[in-house]
């Protein structure tokens, strides 16, 4: 194993399938992957995106605040159905949400995160910061600096960062590895800036790779070439 200790970063696209919000097969693919690292003896924190169910203002009309709040109400949806998927393969889990909902999941604390983590339990992040304006990228880069992470991987949707979109622009340069300071310096759009800036400055590599095949989870882990290394 190259990092013992990982922030976990899942877009909520990985939860659903075809227009669903949730699709528990691909959940539970997920939760599989998962469970193999921790049986590994790998430390895993998760930070799960809430875009399968919210994007965010459907117009320009809504107010932003509003609208991020109901975004990190979606991620504690998507945690919820995760522990569940963890906790049937007897993977010991707990969420931790950056907004009070003891009925729901515990309140977060780096140092029971930490305590959590070194039980063996797996710790699922929930409601982003805990504040509106910062994505769950950046959220993922805060949790990974709190808990003292090896490094922070980022499933996406696609499979390395590139020059520009790849979908439409067919020159498109794939990245293998970048520094920090340049992938700010090029405004790359894979993950957010604030994210890989608060990486920079607490020194935490980032490995962006695809999420369309779950077994890159561990090939990361194993410091294999699956995407982009940004340090």
């Amino acid at each position: 194993m190259k990092y013992k200790r990982i922030l976990l970063k899942l877009s909520g696209e990985a939860m659903g399938k075809d227009g669903s919000a949730i699709d528990f097969p691909s959940v539970d693919a997920v939760a599989e992957q998962i469970a193999l690292l921790n049986r590994m003896g790998v430390e895993v924190g998760v930070v799960i995106g809430g875009g399968n169910i919210w994007r965010g203002r459907s117009s320009g009309q809504m107010d932003r605040n509003r609208a991020d709040h109901m975004g990190m109400l979606a991620t504690v949806i998507n945690s919820l159905a995760l522990q569940d998927s963890l906790e049937r393969l007897s993977v010991p889990c707990t969420v931790m949400s950056a907004i009070e909902m003891d009925r729901f999941c515990d309140a977060f604390t780096a140092r029971g995160a930490k305590a959590a983590l070194e039980a063996g339990k797996v710790v699922i992040f929930a409601a982003g910061t805990g504040s509106p304006f910062f994505s769950t990228d950046t959220a993922a880069a805060l949790r990974a600096a709190e808990i003292g992470a090896d490094a922070l991987l980022c499933a996406k949707n696609i499979d390395a960062v590139y020059s520009a979109d790849p979908k439409t622009c067919p020159d498109a340069v794939r990245f293998s590895h970048l520094t920090c300071e340049e992938a700010i310096a090029r405004k790359l759009k894979a993950l957010d800036l604030t994210a890989i800036t608060l990486c920079a400055e607490q020194r935490i590599p980032i490995l962006v790779f695809a999420m369309k095949s779950p077994e890159n989870i561990q090939a990361a882990v194993n410091g294999l070439d699956v995407g982009t290394l940004i340090d």
